[in-house]
């Protein structure tokens, strides 16, 4: 039987970070599912179509890495995908509070349920969706910061964006 593992994230937008333990996890699980998250409570930047699209284009040729979206209960998604194994990654302590919780609550929903704790490298510590998005938004440089579709994406995106709100 396959090891699969699904790392969960909104990845709006994937980050070097994100890139570095999807890398790693794969190495770990025979299969990784890479699920874009369509969280209800937040409001994405950018499209599921075009965070699914990015996904694919950055780790889509990862071995034994699949790229899929989902909305509702995670556990109920990896139940359905036949895993057991839910990789979370951690910049710092600050994010182990949360993602420690949110593990319990998982593990109440699905005993069976096995949550891997991934340390980014030191390299990405300080680096999140959001300061990305800051720093694109404003004109800023990101390059080393996303994977290159990504950054090319993204400083289409603004420029395109900023031209509208200045003209």
């Amino acid at each position: 039987m396959k090891k699969r593992a699904v790392y969960p994230g909104s990845f709006d937008p994937v980050t070097n970070g994100h890139l570095d333990i999807i890398k790693r996890a794969s190495i770990i699980f025979d299969e990784l599912i890479v699920a874009v998250f369509n969280n209800p409570n937040k409001t994405p930047t950018f499209s599921m179509e075009e965070r699914v699209s990015l996904m694919e284009k950055v780790a889509g040729d990862i071995p034994g890495v699949q790229i899929d979206a989902f909305s509702g209960l995670l556990n109920e998604y990896v139940d359905k995908k036949e895993a057991r194994n839910v990789i979370r990654g951690l910049r710092a302590l600050s994010d182990f509070e949360k993602e420690f919780q949110q593990a319990l609550m998982y593990k109440k929903l699905n005993p069976e349920l096995e949550i891997m704790f991934l340390m980014t490298a030191q390299d990405y510590g300080f680096l999140s969706s959001s300061l990305v998005k800051e720093i694109a938004s404003l004109g800023g440089c990101i390059k080393g910061l996303v994977p290159d579709p990504v950054n090319d994406f993204m400083m289409d995106f603004y420029r395109e964006q900023r031209e509208k709100f200045s003209g």
